[in-house]
């Protein structure tokens, strides 16, 4: 996560990782919660710096970030799998 330190990488996409799993109705745990968030944050940071150039920064963007590519990891995950449950 670009800005943040590690405990504050961890702390952010363990949240982040949680709205996602409410959002997306998934039955998670707290470890997968943080994987997701921090993942996630990854992966839509290098889409968005792939696609628009730029990035969202400070504590509220990498959230903001980090729940929408943990959404997306789900979708994929689902979508791999072919059923509702994560």
């Amino acid at each position: 996560m670009q800005g943040l330190g590690w405990l504050a990488a961890i702390i952010v996409g363990a949240l982040a990782g949680w709205i996602a799993e409410k959002i997306m109705k998934a039955n998670m745990g707290l470890l997968m919660n943080i994987v997701l968030g921090i993942v996630g944050a990854l992966v839509a940071n290098f889409l968005l710096v792939t696609l628009l150039g730029a990035t969202l920064g400070g504590w509220i963007g990498q959230l903001i970030v980090g729940v929408i590519g943990a959404c997306l990891l789900i979708w994929i995950v689902r979508a791999i799998r072919g059923s509702r449950a994560v």
